[in-house]
């Protein structure tokens, strides 16, 4: 898993610090460089772990901790917002570097026994010599629904959204439940209507703190919008040409709303 790369290899790195990225200023927060460029990270050479390739070159990633680099070049971002302005062929990278990094900062210690674990070196894990336990990543399975009502999509207010941003309708998928399960138990719960004719659409990992987001298409069948005021504080059906602000088109609820409005009446 934790990779020290030659050192004149030129590669893409990322550098994470507290739950941010370090990036040079007024440049992309992914540095093409070697790693005997680097030198303000020289100390966590061993700590160097590969989370892919882009653009036809290696990417590691480097963890600092809650360490602040001290560099006047350097400057911190975060997640979100690097996410919002990098290519969008760089949104899967990052947000494995991310749950990577998460991985190993939740799992220095054997949730078993307590004993310090080390990661393994051919897969991405963590393991306990003392009892054996071994710790993979931790994915979470989310829905995530557009749900459609002649010309109209409802589009909710999450307790969580920033600067009035209306999206789509998502939550975790709960133990012993399916995947259409939850889509039916979240939308009642959080509006309380039922849809019909659910199809999948796609899905997209979401590193908020380590979310698999599964997509679905769905229409009204019956009821009327009845927020539960915690999760959700305003929903309501809007017309496809008069949309409140919503997510960007590179995440998946911006896919759906998308798809959604140009979908022909008959493809529901």
């Amino acid at each position: 898993m934790k990779h020290r790369p030659d050192i004149d290899e030129q590669a893409y790195w990322l550098i994470l610090s507290q739950d941010k990225l370090v990036q040079c200023k007024g440049q992309a927060c992914l540095i093409k460089q070697s790693w005997s460029e680097l030198s303000f990270i020289s100390a966590y050479a061993d700590d160097v772990v590969k989370v892919g390739e882009y653009r036809q070159s290696n990417c590691y990633m480097v963890d600092l901790g809650q360490e602040t680099p001290e560099h006047d070049d350097l400057e911190l971002v975060s997640l979100r917002a690097a996410l919002m302005s990098e290519q969008q062929d760089a949104f899967n990278i990052l947000a494995r570097a991310w749950q990577v990094a998460l991985f190993l900062r939740t799992h220095k210690y054997c949730g078993q026994c307590g004993s310090q674990m080390e990661a393994v070196n051919w897969e991405l894990a963590m393991h306990c010599h003392r009892c054996q336990h071994r710790c993979y990543p931790r994915i979470s399975p989310c829905i995530i629904v557009a749900i459609r009502k002649g010309q109209q999509i409802l589009l909710a207010q999450g307790a969580h959204h920033k600067g009035g941003m209306y999206s789509t309708l998502a939550g975790f998928v709960e133990s012993g439940e399916s995947l259409e399960q939850a889509v039916h138990r979240e939308v009642m719960e959080e509006v309380g209507i039922k849809v019909k004719n659910l199809r999948y659409f796609s899905s997209q990992p979401w590193p908020f703190p380590h979310s698999l987001m599964v997509g679905f298409l769905a229409e009204w069948d019956e009821g009327e919008i009845q927020v539960d005021g915690k999760e959700i504080l305003a929903a309501d059906w809007f017309d496809f040409n008069n949309l409140p602000l919503i997510p960007p088109s590179f995440s998946i609820a911006g896919q759906l709303i998308q798809t959604t409005i140009n979908a022909p009446d008959q493809s529901f």
